[in-house]
């Protein structure tokens, strides 16, 4: 008996979208937890350490995507395009979201990796952004955009 739900198409369910949001949140913590643990230990202003933490966390959200699809057997810039696709307007949102939230807790910018205030701050600011990106990635996925796109090659 076979016990395996066949889907023809995207889970444009919350579900879904959680299941979405929470794949784009893992690229995008690695590049911006990696990118304000580098500027804040390197000394880059702060605004450094956030175009670092942003550029960081696009390069490790198209990453992951890319990684997925191409074990499907995509060439890589097909599996670039894919992942440009199913991630950007994600990436950006929680980008804008939890950046503007480390920027905005007093203090948070000019805390130290032994500082709790650092962590938590970075913490707290991607619980946000996840938070801010599952109902853009709902309405994307229910468009058949976002992570709709990659779903024909899991």
């Amino acid at each position: 008996m076979d016990t395996h739900e066949h889907h023809h198409g995207p889970d444009t369910s919350w579900a879904g979208a959680r299941s979405a949001t929470l794949h784009c949140l893992t690229g995008c913590a690695i590049g911006e937890v990696l990118g304000m643990i580098i500027g804040t230990a390197t000394g880059l202003h702060n605004a450094g350490t956030v175009v670092l933490s942003i550029v960081l966390a696009f390069v490790f959200g198209y990453g992951l995507t890319a990684r997925g699809v191409l074990a499907a057997g995509l060439t890589l810039g097909a599996a670039l395009q894919v992942a440009f696709a199913a991630d950007t307007v994600s990436i950006a949102v929680m980008e804008v979201v939890d950046n503007a939230f480390v920027v905005a807790v007093p203090g948070a910018m000019d805390a130290g990796l032994g500082d709790l205030l650092f962590w938590a701050s970075l913490a707290g600011s991607l619980v946000i952004a996840f938070g801010a990106a599952l109902p853009v990635n709902k309405w994307l996925i229910a468009r058949g955009r976002g992570h709709a796109v990659v779903h024909e090659y899991h």
